[in-house]
């Protein structure tokens, strides 16, 4: 296939890619560059048409993904909202223990731990994401840039 495709159409289908990471300037670049160049070629050229459906399908289906996991972490934070405003965490009852030299620490007075579980489990889920994105773009831009077709992985079809 490599051998049929001009340099254009390689490089158009390379910058449509690359485009995604205008998010990163622009709100919603990551969809709003690389949709624009695709509506603008994509009856003229097949292998345009076809690299502008993987970069948008890979970028809605994270956004999809990212979506997911902030939600999910969403009942444990709504969960814990009681415990911290029960008095016993910012309440002044804790001031008349000041003068006690006895300092110890227990796993039940650290009343945070049921919010940093789900969020730093969330906050992973988020990095990985990013990464994904970062990398698989990387490799899209180059492999069609070189003529290669390249199909990223994790991507619901959207856009047929």
């Amino acid at each position: 296939m490599a051998a049929t495709l001009t340099k254009h159409e390689r490089n158009l289908s390379a910058i449509i890619h690359a485009s995604t990471f205008s998010k990163y300037f622009i709100p919603f670049g990551n969809f709003i560059l690389p949709l624009i160049l695709w509506t603008a070629n994509k009856k003229e050229h097949k292998f345009v048409d076809y690299n502008g459906k993987q970069a948008l399908n890979f970028q809605i289906s994270m956004l999809l993904y990212s979506i997911v996991a902030g939600l999910i972490s969403i009942p444990f934070f709504i969960h814990g909202l009681p415990d911290l405003f029960d008095g016993g965490f910012f309440g002044f009852h804790g001031l008349r223990n000041l003068n006690d030299i006895n300092i110890h620490f227990d796993s039940d007075d650290f009343r945070f731990g049921r919010f940093f579980w789900p969020a730093g489990i969330t906050g992973l889920i988020q990095v990985a994401l990013v990464v994904i994105n970062i990398v698989y773009t990387i490799l899209a831009t180059i492999r069609t840039n070189e003529g290669e077709t390249f199909k990223y992985p994790f991507t619901i079809k959207f856009i047929k």
